[in-house]
């Protein structure tokens, strides 16, 4: 996977977690957050790791040392901002992995298997989809009538249907790196946020005649994010069962 760079979305300020502390740098099981997403995308042989950071960017760089390269999101505008920043990764092709520095439960087999997907079918995009049991203020898979990826359509556009989806988009992605920059150029920020969204782009990749798929993880814990002290309790205590499995 020399050709594939992840890009860990790191910017974000985290209040929630009251704390003079990065949010990505808060500990779950002896790590920081972001360094078992780091070891993820490692241990599924990424050949460039680059960490977009922002809100206390000296903290994070000094973590992280010369393990990564780094992006600066001056102003946190939404993820295909952010994503924009590092357009210049993607210039030499290859592929891309959309990656989030507070999701710790991620791990290099379902990295490796979305790889797999994107390359054995020949897609341009793979999005990252797991069930859940209350899929309450996610993003939801909508699929057409042959099961293929149509959109993804946000909790509060959502009608009382597509409610009902159980399958949620994680927020993590691989995409072909030539395809992602073409969308880039095109994102509109015209929402009630006044933000970029990088969920957009995949819709102009659909647009545009390329194909999306979806690869949905076996363990919907994997896409598991933490925005409070409670939160980061729940992924320490999934963590340890999953560390005390694997030692057995």
């Amino acid at each position: 996977m020399e050709n594939v760079t992840a890009l860990i979305l790191a910017a974000g300020e985290g209040k929630r977690m009251k704390s003079d502390k990065a949010k990505v740098l808060h500990e779950v099981c002896g790590k920081a957050m972001i360094e078992w997403v780091y070891e993820a995308a490692r241990g599924a042989g990424v050949g460039k790791c680059v960490i977009i950071v922002g809100h206390k960017a000296e903290q994070v760089m000094e973590h992280m040392g010369c393990r990564a390269e780094y992006v600066m999101q001056e102003q946190r505008l939404g993820t295909g901002h952010a994503v924009q920043q590092a357009r210049s990764y993607m210039e030499d092709g290859g592929y891309i992995l959309i990656l989030y520095g507070d999701t710790p439960l991620i791990t290099s087999d379902t990295i490796n298997k979305a790889m797999d997907r994107i390359c054995n079918e020949k897609l341009d995009a793979v999005v990252i989809s797991a069930d859940v049991e209350d899929p309450s203020g996610y993003g939801r898979i909508v699929r057409d009538s042959s099961g293929s990826f149509k959109r993804i359509v946000e909790h509060r556009d959502a009608s009382k249907d597509e409610k009902n989806i159980k399958e949620i988009n994680s927020g993590m992605y691989i995409f072909s790196a030539e395809k992602l920059a073409d969308a880039l150029q095109l994102l509109k920020n015209d929402n009630d946020q006044g933000e970029y969204y990088l969920t957009d782009t995949l819709e102009i990749i659909l647009a545009k005649g390329h194909k999306v798929g979806v690869y949905k993880v076996q363990d919907s814990n994997e896409v598991l994010g933490a925005n409070d002290r409670e939160q980061l309790e729940m992924l320490a205590s999934i963590l340890e069962r999953r560390l005390r499995s694997n030692s057995e």
